[in-house]
């Protein structure tokens, strides 16, 4: 049962966002690259991705390195198009969960994430609704590529909890991936793992209501 919340933590991907990883897989794959999936297992071995989350790489390395496996040369927005194709949009009715949640809780959004994605789903955000930056509904954004730390690393949410002032007992975190969810709670706070099939609209918030579902 939640209850006593004064604070929420919400994860981007899958919570507020709709993405599809399998499509970026796709997009890359489309690039030409030789012996794809060999490559791109070596890319996720050698933490790539992962090190482009914590701003270990940087964006423009990051291309170049996409780019140096291709055999042609390649625009550096076609790289750009195939690693932003896994971001969808933002379902308006979880915008107005945010809204209204502003008004009796403090909203943290706490996502790993990376600079071109960020820069990609804020222009989604302004061009179907009209919303600068998705930092608008919260009272503090931390994007992993900002801060160089990553869920689970604990200390991402001791981070968190220490610079908000939060008391975790009084602090829900809702995330897609339950490893994330598990590290929040061993500090702790309270924790909603948002399953496959599961969103923020139908399963945790009533609609035009500021409760959660028991």
């Amino acid at each position: 049962m939640i209850k006593g919340i004064k604070h929420i933590i919400f994860d981007l991907g899958n919570v507020l966002l709709n993405i599809n990883p399998n499509l970026t897989y796709e997009a890359l794959k489309k690039l030409g690259i030789p012996n794809f999936e060999t490559a791109y297992k070596e890319l996720v071995e050698n933490n790539l991705f992962n090190r482009l989350e914590t701003n270990e790489v940087s964006a423009a390395d990051f291309i170049q390195t996409i780019s140096d496996l291709c055999p042609q040369p390649i625009a550096t927005q076609a790289i750009i198009d195939a690693w932003n194709a896994l971001l969808l949009d933002f379902p308006l009715r979880r915008l107005q969960i945010l809204q209204q949640l502003q008004l009796h809780y403090d909203l943290i959004l706490l996502s790993n994430t990376n600079e071109i994605h960020e820069q990609c789903f804020n222009q989604k955000l302004q061009l179907a609704h009209g919303i600068p930056n998705i930092g608008v509904f919260f009272d503090k954004v931390y994007f992993s590529h900002r801060i160089g730390m990553r869920k689970p690393n604990q200390a991402i949410y001791e981070r968190v909890i220490d610079d908000c002032g939060f008391c975790p007992e009084h602090t829900l975190f809702i995330d897609d991936l339950e490893d994330n969810v598990l590290a929040a709670a061993e500090l702790n706070i309270q924790t909603i793992w948002l399953k496959e099939g599961m969103t923020i609209e139908k399963d945790i918030f009533l609609p035009f209501e500021n409760n959660f579902k028991a």
